[in-house]
This record gives C-alpha cells, structure tokens and sequence, in this order.
C-alpha cells in the first residue's frame, strides 16, 4: 500500500531533523551523558518536527547500542517502538483522552517498571487540550515520578498550558522552517523518489508550506500525483493557484481605483462559486506580499506566501504607498473577521471593496493616515498641475479629467472691468467724510477765489472700522462649488473642509485662512492660487487676487448707523464749523 511521503520520510535520528538543531543537539548530549529529565515540553507550531523529535527521544533512551545520541534504529527495542509492538512507549492524544478518568488510569499504570525495555515513555500530543481537572491530577505524578518513568508533551498553544506544568518541565520550542531548508529537504526526497522537480517548484513549494515540512512533503506528493516535471506552472495548475490571476486582475481595478470594474470582478467571482471569506483572504494574502515586497525588499521573498511572482508583485505595487497598503489589509482583516455575523457577506464583501477603491470613504486612522501620505508623496515630487491628465493622475482617481477653464476674459477693445470716473481733487480741509443719507443734503457755496466742489458728486459713505472687512465669508462659500471639477482632488479636498479652511474677500483680495500648515502649504502652490484667483474674478466681475494665511480670520465688526441729528462731535458739526473758517454759509 502506498504510503505519504511525510510518514515514509519522518527523521529516524536527531541528525536528519531539519532546522531544529539548537534542540537536537542538546537532546543527543543529554542522550549521550545521561543527563535526562523526567519530563520535556515540546512547543511549536504545526510541521515543525516535535513528534518526531519526541519518538527519536523514546528510542534513544531505550537504545541497545546507542551511536552518540542517536538510535541505532536496529536493535529489537528500535524496531519494536518503530512498529508499536513495545507497549512501555505510549502516545497518546489529549484531544481524545483530555477527561480526568483517563489521566487517573494512566497514572496508576504509570508506577509499573516497563516489562521490555530500560524507561517508560508517555508521548502526550496537544497537551492543551486536556481539561483542569486532568491537569490537577497529572501533577503529582509529573513532580515525583519513578526513575523509569519519562513524560514527552506536546502543544501548539503554549499559553493553555498552566504554570504549574511548564514549570516541572523542560521546555523546548520548535522554529518554523526556513523556505531554503524546506527546499533542500524537498528536492532530496524528490531525487530519492525518482520524482522530476525544478528548483524553482521547490522554491514555490517551500514558500506555500510557511513554515511547515510536513505540509511541504504533502503538497509534494499532490503535485508528484499528476506525473511528468514537476515545475513552477504544473505547481499552480495543479494547487489551484492559477485562479489567483483573477484575483490580481480584482487588485489591479482596486489599485486604480476603478470601482464598478472591481465590483463587476467581485460579481462574476461570487457568480463563479468563489465564497466571500475565500475571495477575502486571497485578498489579504496578495496585500500582505506587496506590502513585504514594498517594505522589506529582497529580504522579504522569503517571507512571502508565493502565489505571486516578482513582475506581478511589482506591477501592482505600483503607485501605492506602503500607508495606503496598511489601511487596505486593516480594512480587508476587519471585514473578513466580521462575516460570521454579517446579515449579507456579500454586501459587507461590496462595501469592503467600494473603500479599497477609494480611500477617501475609508474613515478610520489608517485611512487617513493613507490620504496624507498620498498628499505628501504629490507634495514631494514637486508643483502638481492642477489640470492633470488622465494619465498622470493618481491610480486610485476615478473622476474624469476636469474641463479646462475657459479665457472669458474681454477682447482688448473693450477695457477689462468698468471703469469709475475719477473723483475731483478736494482740498485739504474737506478730507472728513461726509455720513450717508444726512437729514438735508447741504450744498457748499464756495467764493468766487475759491475753488468750488461739485453739488452733484454723490457723498462717499463712511468706512467701518473693522478687523477684517470682507463678506463674512459668503463670497467664499458660494466660490467653492466652483473650485470643484477645476482642481485636483489633493488641492479641492483639503480647501472643501468648512472647519479648517474659511475665506474672506478684503476689498479685491481674497484672503484663504487655516490654522493647519499643512493647508496652508497645500493651498499655497502657485498653480492653485492661480486657478482660484481666475474664477474668483470670473465671478465677482473685478480682478481678484488670492492669498492664503494662516490662522482663524479676524471677526468684523458692524458698521455703525448714521445719526439722525448733528450731535457735537459728529462729521457734520465740524463741516459746519470748517465752512464758516472759510467764510461759507451753510443752511
């Protein structure tokens, strides 16, 4: 009967365990000295060799002929333990034998000297499993056992383990395996099994195991199982792994921010048969390998998960920054950790995918942390255009590209705005302004040696003494909406926030406040200040100028009422009084 390649190439001494040998090494010296506890913990995750080790340990300490630590794996008690014909070295499951029943059992049968070998050995595998009680009765066998009594535990959850049996155990803990150990172990058992595989399948088979020789030797044996060479396409052909090219195609639309592309990709998946948490966590998968690739570099191959190659991974790298690829596997783990109680998968899958295609819907801190990282990338290579064309635009802008403004300028004939008839030169004393709408508009007589002053020229109203003169904001306001569509979404974006960024018009000078440096900075670019200085002026019929501050704008102050009557002291009491140093008669 054909048996797996795992079980067929288990390690029968310490030398052919894979890289574990900080631990084999020291199992073989205190194999070889004599120096042996009672009891060990073996800890590490799956397919990282702690069975194996604790068999190789059971035969090793009732070797006959003992070479160095390791087993001779050809005295009787070798092969007996080999084919569980010597009932003295016990392994026993803590999943299935995890009640206090069956602890109690072992422990009294624990006390008898072993019938065919030197020591009796207790191989508990998922030693977590076992309950409380079990564990409370385990105890004080573990802390005085007979001189033939040998206990190797077993756990991948170290953490449910209680204090009071780690502390009476030796405790050892299993790496992962390097993908290049993996590799070297792979293609070893490939030449021993007349199996034709390439270096770089054993790369890819090394990098899908994570960590795991075991799982390794078993994805070996499926793809050994369609016959002919093994080499990197018969991998994903025959692993499923090929199917992973949609789901770059489904990045790609996310990275460019096309989302109805991406929701029509999702669509004909989940139409296909793809389940939700599936197409999610392949999703997370190819995040995760670009984001390592982006950051780590070369050094982070080895960390990938190798469903991708290099060119891919870097084409859909491209134009995204290692913040944005933070804010998208943040994004994507939440939603997948929230499907079990989701009311519709499908929708929380669609809206998962709406804020990965724009990151502006994305409020949490990592999303904004990636819209400000894409700002100071923009920032960083220098003035952006304000009108970008379709193909210097960000990937993740969807919006067409805005029209350009139209000169609505006049033709040089005509002037470019009305111009105001100048006033006459007024003397010197008649400099105080006169108050609008007075009880009896007074006419001034001047001498026939002195120089008159028009009675038709309309009087100029007083000026406000105010800290900031302007609208108060409502010319700003009314100007935003048509900002929109005419500057870039990293220069509207910042300008549309009513609570950062408020606006004056100060005589022909618009004036842009905000107490955030950022904003200003933004704001500030010479193209922008342009682009809203034209429209300003299209709308207010004046040329208008653009100034950005910084800081909250000034509060103005109401202009004050005309006086119904002259009181003393008022512009018109001291018109009086100048006129009759002139000698002029006023009514």
């Amino acid at each position: 009967m054909y048996q797996a390649l795992y079980r067929k190439w288990r390690p029968q001494k310490f030398e052919d365990v894979v890289g574990q040998g900080h631990i084999t090494q020291t199992l073989r010296t205190q194999v070889a000295t004599g120096r042996l506890s009672h009891a060990y913990l073996f800890t590490g995750t799956r397919g990282t060799g702690k069975t194996t080790c604790a068999k190789i340990l059971a035969k090793a300490v009732n070797c006959l002929n003992p070479d160095n630590g390791d087993p001779c794996n050809a005295c009787a008690a070798c092969r007996g333990i080999d084919d569980g014909s010597i009932l003295d070295v016990v392994e026993l499951d803590a999943a299935s034998n995890n009640g206090v029943d069956q602890v109690r059992a072992l422990r009294d049968e624990a006390v008898y000297a072993p019938a065919e070998v030197r020591r009796r050995v207790y191989i508990v595998d998922e030693v977590h499993m076992l309950t409380n009680a079990a564990f409370n009765a385990l105890l004080k066998i573990l802390e005085e056992p007979p001189e033939h009594l040998m206990f190797i535990l077993a756990t991948t959850e170290l953490h449910k383990v209680p204090a009071t049996i780690l502390s009476r155990c030796q405790r050892f803990s299993f790496q992962r395996i390097t993908p290049p150990d993996i590799q070297g172990r792979l293609l070893q058992v490939a030449g021993a099994e007349g199996i034709s595989l390439t270096e770089d399948a054993a790369a890819l088979l090394a990098r899908l195991a994570d960590g795991a020789l075991r799982d390794g030797l078993s994805l070996l044996d499926q793809c050994a199982g369609s016959g002919g060479e093994i080499d990197r396409q018969a991998v994903l052909d025959t692993l499923g792994l090929a199917g992973n090219l949609r789901t770059a195609h489904l990045m790609n639309h996310i990275r460019r921010g096309n989302t109805a592309q991406a929701l029509e990709e999702f669509a004909s998946l989940y139409a296909a048969g793809k389940g939700v948490s599936s197409l999610l966590g392949e999703l997370s998968a190819l995040v995760r390998d670009l984001l390592l690739s982006k950051t780590a570099g070369a050094g982070g191959l080895s960390l990938m998960a190798g469903g991708y190659d290099a060119e891919t991974l870097n084409t859909l790298s491209r134009g995204l920054t290692p913040q944005r690829l933070v804010q998208m596997l943040s994004l994507l783990q939440s939603t997948q950790s929230g499907l079990r109680s989701s009311a519709s998968q499908r929708t929380d899958a669609e809206l998962c995918l709406i804020r990965l295609c724009d990151p502006a819907l994305d409020s949490s801190p990592e999303g904004l942390s990636a819209r400000i990282a894409q700002l100071e990338q923009a920032l960083a290579g220098g003035a952006v255009p304000v009108m970008e064309a379709p193909s210097q635009q960000p990937p993740w802008e969807t919006a067409p590209p805005p029209p350009t403004i139209q000169d609505t300028s006049p033709s040089p004939e005509e002037p470019p705005f009305p111009e105001e008839p100048p006033l006459p030169e007024e003397p010197p004393l008649l400099e105080a302004p006169v108050l609008e709408d007075p009880p009896s508009p007074p006419t001034v007589q001047a001498p026939p040696a002195a120089e008159t002053v028009p009675a038709s020229r309309p009087a100029r109203p007083v000026q406000a003494v105010s800290a900031a003169p302007g609208d108060n904001g409502r010319f700003w306001k009314e100007l935003l909406p048509v900002l929109r569509g005419k500057l870039s979404n990293w220069a509207y974006m910042p300008l549309s926030d009513t609570k950062m960024v408020s606006g004056r018009l100060e005589n022909d000078t618009l004036v842009i406040y905000s107490p955030d440096p950022f904003i200003q900075q933004t704001a500030g670019k010479r193209n922008v200040l342009s682009t809203i200085a034209q429209l300003a002026s299209v709308k207010a019929g004046r040329a208008i100028t653009a100034v950005v501050k910084l800081g909250e704008p000034p509060a103005a102050s109401p202009v004050p009422a005309a006086p119904a009557f002259p009181t003393p002291g008022d512009p018109f009491a001291e018109l009086v009084k100048t006129g009759q140093a002139l000698g002029v008669d006023i009514d």
